[in-house]
């Protein structure tokens, strides 16, 4: 295993706005997926499928409104990261106004490191945009 992937990015929104970006299926595939199943309460299911026709899986781990969501993540038919094989936390913090959101993923094997980074990179840009108010696009992924 690596060190985690720790990606921040401010937001112009209080925590709460942040925070039903989190939990509202259609809300979360706005920003990170073509499409979103999740039920946000500890041990509930969260799939997301990617533009590229992947499939990330795993199960929540924990909610506390306005403040913390965490889930297991991995991918459909990847022998080396399979679904819920990893764990991530996206943390909101108040920050003058907005909200700071610290998002880390663990348990991730080296060669999976930098390609998650660009990865969270990219959606947290996405998610910046959701949240106030745009329409971040269609998804090309990191690379596009």
């Amino acid at each position: 295993m690596t060190g985690p992937v720790v990606v921040e990015r401010r937001i112009d929104a209080p925590p709460a706005a942040v925070f039903e970006y989190l939990i509202d299926p259609s809300l979360l595939a706005a920003w990170l997926g073509a499409a979103c199943t999740l039920d946000p309460t500890p041990g509930g299911r969260f799939e997301m499928l990617s533009p590229n026709g992947m499939t990330a899986a795993g199960e929540v781990a924990a909610v506390l409104p306005d403040e913390k969501v965490s889930f297991t993540w991995g991918w459909t038919g990847h022998p080396g990261l399979p679904p819920g094989s990893t764990l991530v936390e996206i943390e909101l913090i108040p920050d003058e106004g907005g909200t700071l959101v610290r998002l880390t993923h663990s348990e991730l094997d080296p060669d999976e490191g930098a390609m998650h980074r660009r990865g969270w990179q990219h959606y947290m840009g996405r998610l910046a945009i959701a949240v106030g108010g745009g329409d971040p696009g269609m998804d090309r992924g990191a690379a596009g």
